[in-house]
């Protein structure tokens, strides 16, 4: 219903004006015609034509732009979405994986090296996170290039 919602208004608006000039009898085309001859020697009425096809295809470009600013406006709700629950799952996964160093640092003879590394490897991928959250623009490139210039 919402789709339609300026058509219904065209056709309750149209629907009056024709309701009224039937029931007070009134020749609405005729005093247009009467009132673009009236403008006659000012030359406007070549003008209305050419007006009137300017806005019509003013208007399908318009339409046209919005119904991009609107998918690109769902793409990037999408993209949110995504982003912030792989936030979580990450998360979820980081915290997990701590109970497995804290048990290797409680294993005596368990190698420091391996332990650097698994630090190194969770605060990379917590800050590859972060730099995706913090995207200002959202295309492809923007996307590889926070996460590649990280590794």
């Amino acid at each position: 219903m919402n789709k339609y919602k300026l058509t219904l208004l065209g056709l309750v608006f149209s629907s009056f004006i024709y309701v009224s000039t039937i029931l007070l009898e009134l020749d609405l085309f005729d005093q247009f015609i009467t009132f673009l001859k009236s403008f006659d020697y000012l030359e406007i009425d070549e003008l209305i034509f050419p007006f009137l096809i300017f806005c019509v295809f003013l208007f399908i470009d318009m339409r046209r732009n919005s119904k991009k600013v609107q998918l690109e406006n769902a793409k990037l709700n999408i993209y949110k979405a995504m982003l912030c629950s792989s936030h979580h799952i990450l998360n979820n996964f980081i915290y997990q994986m701590d109970i497995f160093k804290l048990t290797a640092e409680d294993t005596p003879g368990f190698d420091a090296k391996v332990l650097s590394f698994y630090e190194d490897i969770i605060s990379n991928a917590s800050y590859q996170i972060d730099s995706l959250s913090n995207l200002t623009t959202i295309d492809e490139f923007s996307i590889r290039t926070s996460v590649m210039s990280n590794q």
